[in-house]
């Protein structure tokens, strides 16, 4: 019934509110969030697609567990916390993205390492995060979370997520 799509990257995450996906499949693919902005682009596209970063919100709520810094307990609705083998699975509703979304699921660690993000949208469609081969506290540079669109790409103002 539904479009079924699998995609894998490296994450880079940096405090406050930056975030890079550097796509291996597809290849060259790119989301980089700034902090003033969310940038889109994939190679071969002749424009790239940018959107201020308070318009990302619904996408940035759920994705700013990976941070670090927000309580669950009061950052989610119906909040449930069951063990699931040698992890721990906590679901619940991002408060204010009722209306978007039925279900946040989370799969961490006994140490609070988030290995997998489970989205269930109102309308049916799941995104689904696996993290893997995590390093935490790299260095990283704050030019690694800027977009510089290559040669002959034009920037237009994107719509944020539905």
């Amino acid at each position: 019934m539904g479009l079924n799509r699998s995609e894998s990257g490296t994450l880079t995450l940096k405090k406050p509110g930056r975030m890079r996906w550097s796509y291996d499949q597809p290849s060259g693919k790119l989301f980089v969030l700034d902090g003033k902005f969310a940038w889109f682009y994939t190679p071969g596209d002749s424009q790239a697609q940018r959107i201020p970063a308070k318009q990302m919100d619904d996408l940035r709520t759920p994705l700013r567990f990976l941070l670090g810094h927000t309580q669950l307990a009061k950052e989610l609705d119906n909040i449930a916390v069951t063990p699931a083998g040698d992890t721990i699975l906590i679901t619940g509703v991002p408060k204010g993205m009722q209306q978007r979304l039925k279900l946040l699921s989370l799969r961490v660690t006994p140490t609070g390492e988030i290995q997998s993000m489970k989205l269930e949208e109102i309308d049916g469609a799941v995104t689904e995060f696996t993290f893997t081969e995590m390093a935490e506290n790299v260095p990283v540079k704050d030019a690694d979370f800027l977009f510089t669109p290559p040669l002959g790409v034009s920037i237009v103002n994107g719509l944020p997520p539905i």
